[in-house]
């Protein structure tokens, strides 16, 4: 998938210093490298292992070429210890050319992990298990917290970003994610909002295109999906408030004019006055034009966010107005 624009593409305007500043852990990280991932024998154990772990935590992988778990383990092994800031070394070891101390270990199946510290094993595990899980395992048997990957510093920065309307910069951080995990949901998601933001609609809709049909209902998905759907309606929307408002004055069942109203308050931003219109017409005809007003507020809703309180106070006025 390639959700990745150039700048000039864009036509957004990245805040290159901003962007740049959460790779600044992972600039060390790289200078690191060479020492935190090593391949061990038994001759260099008592050194790379044992007293290694004086300074910083050792993971022992146990491994074998023959092994299927083994090469999806590793990996995840590898990625985790770079992204430690030189806090966690992972020693490998071959047990087929290097077998005595897999036996000293008592080691019944592989992959097996040691964690060593200060001198001594104190945790282990066997098999292929999830990246949460090994994250777990490293953080108990060091005794405190790895801190942000640099593809959650990234969203972070992406998030702060958006929050604060430098929308170049969200976008570049979200660009960055997406070099590195195309499928990245939440970065599809918000680099389509960034697009959005900034009135390029067409880029937004394809963005969004590249999202597995599977995928297409999920949250960050929805929410993107939501902010384009009104942002095209925006584009549509006409009518005069005053005119519109005295039409409804006039006629307080005049649906179609407050709807009318409600997508004129939204193109205006006015997200209150817009959701107010809207479950307006629903205590008058809930069914009207096929259930419109309902399905728009859904719309809204996905757009702000669940935790945005004009949607958490929205939701329960719909409610109540629906099973009532």
């Amino acid at each position: 998938m390639n959700t990745t624009p150039s700048d000039n593409e864009t036509g957004l305007e990245p805040d290159l210093d901003g962007a740049a500043e959460p790779l600044g852990g992972s600039r060390a990280m790289q200078q690191a490298d060479t020492q935190t991932v090593i391949d061990v024998t038994t001759a260099s154990f008592m050194n790379d292992v044992i007293e290694a772990s004086k300074s910083q935590l050792v993971l022992l992988d146990l491994w074998a070429p023959w092994c299927g778990p083994c090469k999806q383990l590793t990996p995840v092994l590898e990625k985790i210890v770079q992204e430690s800031n030189g806090a966690v070394r992972l020693a490998k070891m071959n047990i087929d050319e290097e077998p005595a101390v897999a036996q000293q270990l008592q080691v019944q199946s592989i992959p097996a992990v040691f964690a060593f510290k200060d001198g001594q094993p104190v945790d282990g595990f066997s098999g292929a298990i999830p990246e949460s899980q090994i994250r777990e395992f490293i953080e108990k048997s060091m005794g405190e917290t790895l801190g942000p990957s640099p593809e959650e510093q990234l969203l972070e920065h992406a998030q702060a970003a958006f929050a604060e309307q430098n929308f170049g910069g969200a976008a570049q951080s979200y660009a960055q994610i997406l070099q590195n995990n195309p499928d990245h949901l939440v970065a599809i998601g918000g680099l389509s909002e960034c697009f959005t933001a900034v009135g390029q609609l067409d880029q937004a809709e394809q963005a969004l295109a590249q999202v597995p049909g599977m995928k297409r209902d999920s949250a960050p998905i929805l929410a993107a999906q939501a902010a384009l759907d009104l942002a095209r309606q925006a584009e549509t929307a006409s009518g005069d408030f005053a005119e519109l408002e005295a039409a409804i004055v006039a006629d307080p069942n005049n649906h179609q004019a407050r709807f009318d109203l409600a997508l004129a308050y939204q193109a205006a931003q006015r997200n209150q006055d817009a959701v107010d219109a809207l479950l307006e017409i629903i205590t008058l005809n809930r069914d009207w034009d096929e259930g419109a007003a309902r399905k728009q507020l859904v719309t809204l809703f996905q757009a702000f966010g669940n935790e945005d309180p004009i949607t958490v106070e929205g939701r329960r006025r719909l409610s109540s107005l629906l099973f009532s």
